[in-house]
């Protein structure tokens, strides 16, 4: 028995740092499927501009780099260590968002970039990992909610992020940073009806007096696009109209015909719209498929784990990463209002892809605990 239980202790030590495959399998071939659709929504582009055709996508790769190199570093750092860093990290991001503040790039009416160097970083991208650390590390150790000093101080520098990002203007990462807070709030046990009251209090004061004219057209336009086909509503009838040239199958990888000069952001916001002309009803399923796999198996992480913060934080980074993929799908298919959210893993960005990929490791860490736990407890069991 004493050797049974040495080996099967060897075995355990030289799997134990297996994580979760299916997830990682997802994330690779969302990766692989982004940099073939940004070299293909972004080559003509480039080629106008009188740059290297593989331009973007040599920049997406410097970010796929980055990123993969963090998703193994902190796959390899156990989750509970994050804890300590959280406030650090928290601080760190409102410092890069009052930065963007001063001295940020705008494009298109927006002030969201700061350039280091020859990289241009996106700081609200770091908000959605930071806002979901915060809570979890607030939540994990209370039961009453509200009524705790631990809570409050956790949604201050929250407010205070939320606050920066929405005064770039980027509302669409305002509402994916509280879409994330209610949902990590809920899981933790709050109050559904709290929430509920909360929205309809809030909603109504933010499309009176919160929208900016540009944000409040672009509901009038979801909702009658064709009211202005060439101004407001442009961007959504041209991507309805790319998913109706793909068809069933799609037209062939790079033959899409709206990225050329119809269909703006075709390498950011709306590459799904590309894919689902290239590649079709088939390619838009393969997609949803795998950002599915994502949520299912990001939950089953959570439902497995043994502690409440790492429920909480692996709820929490997979609801925002499937959420923003989701909402993205949504926006292009004119479900939703145009956001200008893009697609974690495929969209154009090196900050996105980065985020994504790290937030993708902390999940993969928690499921390597996981393993562990169950495959300790088997050799107790024996002995």
């Amino acid at each position: 028995m004493s050797y049974q239980n040495n080996e099967h202790t060897e075995k355990m030590s030289s799997q134990n740092m297996q994580s979760d495959r299916p997830l990682m399998i997802a994330v690779i071939f969302l990766v692989v499927i982004g940099l073939m659709a940004i070299f293909s929504a972004s080559a003509p582009k480039c080629i106008d501009m009188g740059l290297n055709p593989a331009r973007f996508l040599i920049q997406q790769i410097f970010g796929v780099i980055v990123g993969f190199v963090g998703l193994k570093f902190l796959s390899n750092f156990h989750y509970k260590k994050l804890i300590m860093y959280t406030v650090p990290f928290a601080i760190f991001v409102i410092i890069m968002l009052i930065l963007v503040k001063v001295m940020g790039t705008t494009v298109n009416g927006a002030q969201r970039w700061i350039n280091i160097g020859p990289m241009s970083l996106q700081p609200s991208e770091f908000a959605k990992p930071a806002v979901v650390m915060l809570l979890a590390g607030a939540f994990y150790k209370n039961t009453n909610l509200l009524d705790n000093e631990k809570i409050i101080w956790a949604f201050v520098p929250i407010l205070i992020m939320v606050g920066l990002i929405f005064t770039q203007p980027n509302l669409s990462m305002v509402l994916l940073l509280l879409a994330t807070s209610v949902a990590i709030y809920i899981c933790a046990g709050g109050s559904i009806q709290l929430i509920l009251y909360g929205m309809c209090t809030m909603i109504p004061l933010l499309l009176l007096k919160g929208l900016k004219g540009y944000q409040s057209s672009r509901i009038v336009t979801w909702l009658h696009p064709e009211a202005d086909p060439l101004g407001a509503g442009y961007n959504i009838i041209q991507s309805l109209v790319a998913f109706a040239s793909g068809g069933l199958y799609g037209v062939g990888y790079g033959s899409s015909k709206q990225k050329l000069a119809w269909l703006p952001e075709a390498h950011t916001d709306f590459i799904y719209a590309v894919i689902g002309e290239e590649h079709g009803f088939i390619g838009c399923l393969l997609i949803i498929c795998l950002f599915w796999t994502i949520l299912q198996r990001g939950f089953l992480i959570a439902v497995k784990c043994q502690d409440m913060y790492g429920k909480l934080l692996a709820l929490g980074l997979t609801f925002s990463i499937c959420f923003q993929g989701f909402l993205n799908m949504w926006v292009a298919s004119s479900f939703v209002p145009a956001t200008g959210v893009p697609m974690p893993f495929i969209s154009y960005g090196g900050s996105s892809i980065m985020v994504s990929l790290w937030m993708v490791g902390i999940l993969l860490n928690i499921s390597k605990d996981n393993v562990k736990r169950v495959r300790f407890g088997n050799v107790r069991s024996i002995q």
